[in-house]
């Protein structure tokens, strides 16, 4: 299958090419979409085969539901049949954008999209191009990562081409996104609300709208037999191919750990990279150094990650280490990417340096 590659301007979209991307999609087929958050692998959610496709292409498990995607709120009462009155609060507050709620499902949602499930995640994206190929779909379309499962979800079409071309009918490129993190995830269908995912809405800003709402039951083992009720609960993610290990203490401790197990990596002559910020990455003399982003600005290290996991792929670097990043606000879900790239991998600064 030959991938076709459409660049599409979102502040002045393109209609024939929004109508053909929708067409691909009522037709059975796969369409990498942007979204404010990462590009999504879209598909049409109301066809099982299409949930079929997206698992095979992604080598996604297939009890790891997916997320229906819309773009108009009258089209949530098609596949819900329950509506508690603080999702209409959440809507008008955060929709469109990067939250999604999990609700009971309707008999139009299939079982393939929600792992077995009866219920089901739904999201109203904020980004323009998505919302018209949602629209131009029939108004209803799965969209997880647009990666191979388990890799650094792409914050770029060339992320996309670089894992699933010739794989897909079609990859709408409308440059790199704004968020660079999957969206928040809240349960709706427990009292009270929890969130099974972090991201950029945080539990403080959905407290301010509902009132109370709680941590939900985070990772389960990959050999649970529970199903996972959102994605990223259960199976490896956002991990790129050399081993990720996180220092924590003190930021100065930090910086001297890493430099530490940096030249020890290099003195075995092995390929060695550090995620650095902003404030910090001029200290570091040896390794591969990258720049993550500003701490008094978490949101550039929330669109830098997923890019620089897959640079240190590119440059076939075998060892990362990484600095802790400050968890308030989008750090909360920084840090749980970053856990799950790191196969929760941690090493105390402070040991480092007294060994």
């Amino acid at each position: 299958m030959k991938t076709k590659i459409l660049k599409i301007n979102p502040k002045q979209l393109d209609k024939s090419a929004i109508k053909e991307a929708g067409e691909i999609l009522q037709q059975g087929g796969l369409v990498a979409i942007p979204t404010e958050t990462v590009y999504g692998l879209g598909a049409n959610a109301l066809d099982q085969e299409g949930a079929k496709k997206t698992y095979q292409v992604k080598g996604r498990p297939s009890d790891n539901p997916l997320i229906i995607h819309i773009a108009k709120l009258e089209d949530l009462e098609k596949i819900i049949i329950k509506r508690p009155s603080e999702v209409d609060l959440l809507a008008k507050a955060f929709w469109p954008g990067p939250l999604t709620m999990i609700m009971e499902k309707s008999s139009l949602v299939p079982y393939e999209i929600t792992g077995g499930q009866e219920s089901v995640a739904v999201r109203m994206p904020a980004h323009k191009v998505a919302q018209a190929i949602i629209e131009a779909a029939g108004g209803f379309v799965t969209a997880p990562s647009a990666n191979t499962s388990g890799r650094p979800s792409p914050t770029t079409a060339a992320h996309v081409k670089e894992d699933l071309d010739g794989k897909i009918e079609m990859i709408v490129d409308a440059g790199k996104v704004e968020i660079g993190l999957e969206s928040t995830i809240i349960d709706m269908t427990t009292s009270p609300p929890a969130i099974l995912r972090p991201g950029e809405i945080t539990r403080e800003m959905l407290e301010e709208v509902i009132g109370k709402v709680v941590k939900g039951p985070g990772t389960l083992a990959e050999d649970s037999k529970e199903k996972p009720k959102a994605p990223g609960m259960k199976y490896r993610h956002y991990a790129p191919k050399g081993k990720l290990v996180i220092v924590e203490g003190d930021l100065g401790e930090e910086t001297l750990a890493i430099q530490k197990l940096v030249n020890e990596k290099l003195r075995e002559k092995r390929r060695v990279g550090i995620i650095a910020t902003e404030e910090t990455a001029s200290e570091y003399q040896e390794g591969i150094v990258k720049n993550i982003g500003s701490r008094s600005n978490l949101s550039t290290i929330a669109a830098n990650l997923y890019g620089i996991l897959r640079e240190f792929d590119r440059e076939e670097v075998e060892f990362i280490y990484s600095e802790s990043i400050p968890a308030w606000g989008i750090g909360d879900a920084i840090k749980n990417r970053m856990d799950k790239a790191a196969g929760h991998n941690y090493l105390k600064a402070e040991q480092v340096i007294s060994e």
